[in-house]
């Protein structure tokens, strides 16, 4: 069995509660790849287990702070602990959606559940989690209260590279329903769990959709980087007059369309195919106005050298949709990028605004739903920003 021995710097840091411990922190022993291991201080103290990488930089992640190896029992608990927490938010449905496991967020390290339905969605990132698949699968049938028809493994997240872990879909049990229908609350979209992006879906905006939607009656709206377009929708639902989504991805448009006829609001709604930030400028030369414009778009910044960049795309696409806003309108524009800390976000947007020559209230800057819960000892976890902004 492995074991590793941290620096002194490497025990200071464990002690300030963080749980991930760095290769140049750790002084000595040794583990094979995805190993779960004993932890010491350099006096041979235990520090508690940590799940071991042979080639991350976060060599281990510690699951436990007790001298006690976890068992399965341990393990077991931790699983049900998390769908218990869904439970007690109101998530856990056979018929809807949400993140069920939120890897550090749940102190299951690498291991990302999402169900949609009866079909749940296993992301591994990390040798750990890689190494532990089938018996974390298997403690996911016995917690939850619903037998489910279909586990799909969806390990093709580009971080895997960093572990050296080839990139994996495979169905694990029954079949994948085609066409997959989910309902969050009056709402009922589709989701392709094998093709879609991340599991198939991005749950963790449903409760800033919902609130994007409450001043939708009558109002004009842009949903860019629509994705499956469920921002758009949703405003289409709650009385928007009409809803132009934009996205680079024809798949994702075909889904938007389906959507939009799934909830009845096929008639208002339309999908253009662009480059975002392209069409964001061409709507403004063509005259075009909307009294609500969401912005959403993919990662900018994946690592910290990227930041720089990641400012000016951020800058460049708000003031773009500022400039498409009547006087009074709402902006809701999002950040998935951790490495965009909120308040170097909340500082790229009144960049955008003075470049706009607008006036901007920032009125609320919100995170992801709560089945995506924030770790207070991993600000890693803390990932989504989203920024209600009043244009004047």
């Amino acid at each position: 069995m492995g074991k590793a021995t941290l620096s002194g710097k490497g025990r200071r840091w464990v002690l300030g509660g963080h749980p991930w411990i760095y290769r140049d922190d750790i002084a000595g022993g040794e583990a094979e790849s995805g190993e779960l291991i004993q932890v010491e201080d350099p006096a041979g103290n235990s520090l508690g287990w940590g799940l071991f990488s042979s080639t991350s930089k976060i060599a281990l992640r510690l699951v436990t702070r007790q001298p006690v190896q976890p068992k399965r029992e341990f393990w077991l608990e931790r699983v049900q602990r998390a769908v218990q927490a869904r439970e007690r938010m109101g998530f856990l449905n056979p018929r809807g959606a949400c993140r069920l496991i939120a890897a550090d967020a749940d102190r299951i390290p690498g291991w990302i559940v999402d169900l949609y339905g009866t079909t749940a969605v296993v992301q591994s990132s990390i040798q750990g989690s890689d190494r532990m698949r089938d018996f974390l699968v298997e403690l996911l049938e016995a917690a939850l209260p619903f037998k489910l028809d279909c586990i799909v493994d969806r390990s093709d997240s580009s971080v895997r590279r960093f572990e050296d872990l080839d990139s994996r879909v495979e169905i694990l049990k029954g079949q994948v329903t085609e066409g997959l229908e989910v309902h969050e609350d009056d709402l009922v979209y589709e989701v392709d769990v094998l093709n879609g992006h991340k599991t198939g879906h991005y749950l963790d905006q449903r409760l800033n959709r919902q609130l994007a939607a409450r001043e939708a009656q009558g109002k004009r709206v842009l949903d860019a980087f629509c994705y499956d377009g469920l921002f758009g929708v949703r405003a289409a639902m709650a009385g928007a007059e009409d809803v132009l989504c934009l996205d680079q991805s024809g798949p994702a448009g075909e889904r938007v369309l389906r959507n939009a006829e799934r909830n009845g609001v096929a008639h208002k709604l339309r999908f253009e195919k662009a480059n975002c930030m392209q069409a964001l400028r061409n709507l403004k030369s063509e005259g075009h106005s909307f009294d609500i414009a969401i912005v959403d778009p993919p990662a900018f910044a994946r690592n910290r050298r990227e930041i720089s960049g990641a400012e000016r795309g951020y800058v460049e696409l708000n003031r773009r949709a500022l400039a498409l806003l009547e006087a009074g309108g709402l902006l809701v524009s999002a950040s998935c990028s951790y490495n965009v800390r909120a308040s170097a976000f909340v500082k790229f947007l009144a960049s955008a605004g003075r470049l706009a020559e607008r006036d901007v209230w920032l009125e609320e800057l919100r995170g992801a739903s709560p089945d995506h819960p924030q770790l207070l000892a991993v600000p890693e976890t803390a990932y989504l920003k989203c920024a209600f902004l009043r244009a004047l």
